[in-house]
């Protein structure tokens, strides 16, 4: 999984196909950029052959040589053992071009299940190990999108959808049914799950948790004002990554707190390789975790933009591990936690390779970015959970 592959995204789709079959796989952290290692079977050699995943067939002798080498190194041996069930928290209306978590699991052949709110709430998330949020609002403002946005037809059309869903749902409100979806994944997480999140479905879980039943959204989105102390009303007791941060209350502007660092002046936008963001290096044998989280073939990615481009340092609570930082800057792009006896993880931005991304832009085509690196970070994530057995030991 270094340079020499010529196709990182299909790889984890062909270990997770290998993981399907009930083949365990091997991942060597830090060796040759995460590469994965698994017994040479004439049918994993001809599937790797039709996705155009680069592999190499070693003998014992060879093996034994990178185990001792692993053994020397910062790295480890992590073995993945059964494929987790997945599911994307997405909604019927969604587009093409509203999540790079969808389109990593379609180009790398990773079978999911689509959740939406009546799922959520009627108990379904059970049923998975892994669940990524689609880049959703979880406030009930419909991704702040009124004052650009409002008189469009597919804005009005997904404000009619999210009504009728939560009167039907037995919720008088938007906001109410949303945060009680946001405290459903919560206690999935706390009893055992695997949460992924990007974009807006970060920042806006912490806020919905933290306002609970309380109304912290403008007269364009229930009717009525926010509630007198809604920023005194926030609870971050509740929250899994972030606290003390301030509400963005105003409809017309398109932030929901200060935990996001979009710049809010577009002349300070750059270009992407300008705001690259760089992933830590961790301690592979007593660290697998974020190990895992963070192989890659470079430790320098591209930066992208997103509702929620990162998050700022001194708002991510203590216990949170940063995986990823903008060197010199307050934005940490990458975190991850322990919620209970589950995780979460939290990468900001839209695209990794779309870096302004606008609402209407076309999807991302990936066969274009079969090396992409920001993509990898996504597909950590998916295999993270197959990883049932603490690391091998020699």
């Amino acid at each position: 999984m270094d340079l020499q592959q010529t196709d990182h995204l299909k790889a984890y789709g062909l270990a997770f196909w290998i993981l399907e079959r009930e083949v365990s796989v091997e991942w060597l952290l830090n060796y040759r950029g995460g590469a994965f290692a698994v017994d040479a079977i004439d049918l994993i050699s001809r599937e790797a052959r039709l996705r155009g995943v680069t592999f190499e067939q070693i003998d014992e002798a060879q093996m034994a040589s990178i185990y001792a080498e692993i053994d020397a190194a910062n790295m480890d041996v992590v073995r993945l053992e059964k494929s987790p069930r997945i599911a994307v928290y997405t909604p019927p209306n969604s587009q093409p071009w509203d999540d790079a978590v969808t389109m990593a699991l379609e180009y790398a052949a990773i079978e999911y299940d689509k959740l939406w709110d009546e799922d959520v709430l009627s108990g379904k998330l059970s049923d998975y190990d892994w669940v990524h949020l689609h880049h959703e609002d979880f406030t009930g403002q419909y991704g702040k999108f009124y004052a650009s946005f409002r008189n469009e037809a597919w804005y009005r059309d997904q404000q009619r959808l999210y009504e009728d869903d939560a009167q039907r749902l037995g919720f008088a409100k938007v906001w109410q049914m949303k945060h009680a979806v946001a405290q459903k994944l919560y206690q999935f997480v706390s009893g055992g799950g695997f949460l992924f999140a990007m974009c807006s479905a970060t920042d806006t879980f912490d806020i919905a948790l933290a306002a609970g039943d309380n109304d912290i959204v403008g007269v364009p989105f229930d009717g009525d004002p926010p509630a007198a102390g809604a920023q005194q009303s926030l609870d971050f007791s509740r929250t899994v990554a972030f606290r003390g941060f301030q509400l963005e209350t105003n409809p017309m502007v398109y932030e929901h707190s200060d935990i996001d660092t979009t710049p809010k002046d577009v002349r300070r936008i750059r270009s992407a390789e300008a705001e690259y963001f760089t992933l830590f290096e961790f301690s592979a044998k007593h660290d697998p975790v974020p190990t895992m989280l963070t192989q890659c073939h470079t430790n320098i990615v591209n930066g992208f933009l997103g509702q929620t481009t990162a998050f700022r340092r001194h708002l991510i609570k203590d216990a949170v591990v940063r995986l990823a930082e903008e060197e010199g800057t307050d934005a940490v792009k990458y975190i991850h936690g322990q919620v209970g006896r589950g995780t979460f993880t939290f990468y900001g931005g839209h695209d990794p390779e779309d870096h302004k991304h606008h609402v209407g832009d076309p999807a991302t085509q990936l066969s274009l970015y079969p090396n992409s690196p920001g993509y990898r970070l996504i597909l950590n994530n998916v295999l993270f959970p197959a990883a049932k057995k603490k690391p091998r030991k020699t």
